[in-house]
């Protein structure tokens, strides 16, 4: 697979796009991809999130907010479940090439080429890969950037396997990369905004609990991702943040690598409460999200019962193993 899309994007003017409030992983994967494969612009449709805003400036990476597809040869979409996460109203054409690492969706069933490996941590190891396979050059830019993708990802390496950690070594390694470094690239203090975000989110979460295991909801306008992590580490094992942004709703959802070591999957929740109600859902077992159009509070109740049945089941599961 990696020769065809080796040879889809070798000599062509090509665009890269990144989903809705594209994270680093996005980001990392856009650029090396670019970078090896030249000529290729970024696109971002609806913008970059802080970290990956960040680390761009850091690294003089140009990121265009607009462009016509139609002026590209080759069409490239990375890190990026379903057409709908682009939130873009111009038509990723049939001729594409996506890469991701998400659960797939079936979404991308019309494009001419779709990779997708759900089984790594991050979609920078297969853009990684894809480069090696294409005996190009990773330079040192390239790799901390490869490298920032797989530390958020991988939630500074919480969620991390040992594909993710040995690509994560090579690149060290090739490039002569020091942890310090790579990992001082994507760490920056919150704002003043995002502080304030995550204490509202806290003072407005709901909670429930089977067991020892308890998930929590939580509505806020902005810094889901953040809010989830703040109410993680008040004790949360599942927790869902939502934001209402006229008729449409977000949801960010994070789960403890426990939980998810315990049967919790956050982008098959995501995934089921998207096909039920028409919206956009999926992600990993740890991290997920759902996007659509709807009441983000009946999202949130929503994503609350379905996750407490999912308690249940490893309670009745762990009762049967202790012969109760």
């Amino acid at each position: 697979m990696f020769v065809k899309i080796a040879e889809a994007l070798e000599g062509r003017r090509k665009v890269v796009l990144v989903h809705g409030n594209a994270d680093m992983d996005a980001v990392g994967s856009a650029y090396a991809l670019a970078r090896a494969f030249p000529e290729a612009d970024i696109f971002a449709p609806n913008g970059v999130d802080r970290v990956a805003k960040m680390v761009a400036e850091k690294m003089d990476v140009h990121i265009l907010d607009h462009c016509d597809l139609s002026d590209y040869e080759q069409v490239v979409v990375v890190d990026t479940s379903s057409p709908d996460q682009l939130e873009m109203e111009q038509t990723v054409p049939d001729d594409a090439v996506v890469i991701d690492h998400h659960r797939s969706t079936g979404k991308w069933d019309h494009v001419r080429i779709f990779h997708c490996d759900d089984g790594r941590t991050s979609c920078c190891e297969i853009i990684k890969d894809l480069i090696d396979a294409s005996g190009k050059e990773i330079t040192r830019d390239m790799a901390l950037m490869l490298m920032g993708g797989m530390i958020t990802d991988s939630g500074h390496f919480q969620f991390a396997n040992a594909g993710l950690m040995v690509s994560f070594a090579d690149l060290m390694t090739r490039c002569r990369i020091d942890m310090d470094e790579a990992l001082d690239l994507t760490r920056s203090q919150a704002s003043m905004s995002e502080k304030i975000a995550m204490l509202k989110a806290i003072e407005r979460t709901r909670f429930d609990r089977v067991g020892n295991l308890i998930v929590a909801t939580s509505y806020g306008g902005s810094f889901e991702a953040s809010s989830c992590r703040a109410i993680m580490a008040a004790g949360a094992d599942v927790v869902f943040v939502g934001s209402q942004r006229d008729e449409e709703f977000r949801l960010s959802a994070r789960a403890t690598q426990d939980a998810v070591r315990r049967g919790v999957h956050l982008g098959d929740i995501m995934k089921g409460i998207g096909t039920e109600t028409m919206s956009d859902g999926g992600g990993h077992g740890g991290a997920a999200g759902l996007s659509g159009i709807g009441d983000v509070e009946a999202m949130l109740h929503i994503c609350m019962k379905r996750t407490m049945e999912v308690f249940r089941d490893i309670k009745s599961r762990d009762l049967l193993e202790k012969g109760e």
